[in-house]
């Protein structure tokens, strides 16, 4: 083994060159223009055509696709890099009121075919409605499939596969999601 390797640091002069250098490069400014293009239409354009109760939020980086078909109920939180898409020809995802969505949930309404002797995306898409009751909660990471029904007031542990039925105030977790308890509530007798 020989001595450790030390990593260069630049002078104060050699930063501002590599910060000027930056600032100029076109193809910087190309990629700039890229990123407002995809944010545009994964999330700008699409959210104005959601249908949203009052006091929705969500994070600028989520994303959108298909919005005529999304329906948020009102207080729905949807957290950081979440994607809901809804079906490019009927396939709707309806949230309740006050569910909340960590980072990185994925609800997709399609899914493609992939027996047809062709390329993936070039078969058929399979398209059924999403429902998810009010006052669910998605951990970070949750999936939903095409199809999927999540009762009022679920629980939906981090990095599961939701699909078919989660009972109303179900926890659910796992790869698919299975009901592991029941959630118990302050209001409750």
């Amino acid at each position: 083994m020989g001595a450790p390797v030390r990593k260069n640091r630049l002078s104060r002069a050699g930063r501002l060159m590599r910060l000027l250098g930056g600032a100029l490069d076109p193809r910087a400014w190309a990629h700039a223009v890229k990123l407002v293009n995809y944010y545009n239409y994964s999330h700008v354009a699409p959210r104005r055509q959601v249908t949203r109760g009052p006091g929705c939020a969500s994070s600028p980086n989520a994303v959108f696709s298909n919005p005529e078909r999304i329906t948020l109920g009102a207080r729905v939180s949807i957290g950081a890099r979440c994607s809901l898409w809804a079906g490019p020809g009927t396939g709707r995802i309806t949230v309740g009121d006050d569910v909340l969505f960590g980072p990185d949930v994925m609800v997709t309404a399609a899914g493609y075919r992939f027996n047809a002797g062709a390329p993936v995306t070039k078969q058929p898409m399979d398209e059924a409605d999403i429902e998810i009751g009010a006052d669910a909660w998605l951990a970070a990471s949750v999936i939903v499939l095409p199809g999927a029904r999540i009762g009022a007031g679920a629980i939906i542990g981090a990095g599961a596969l939701v699909r078919g039925e989660i009972p109303a105030g179900a926890i659910a977790v796992g790869v698919p999601a299975r009901v592991v308890g029941q959630r118990t509530r302050a209001d409750s007798p």
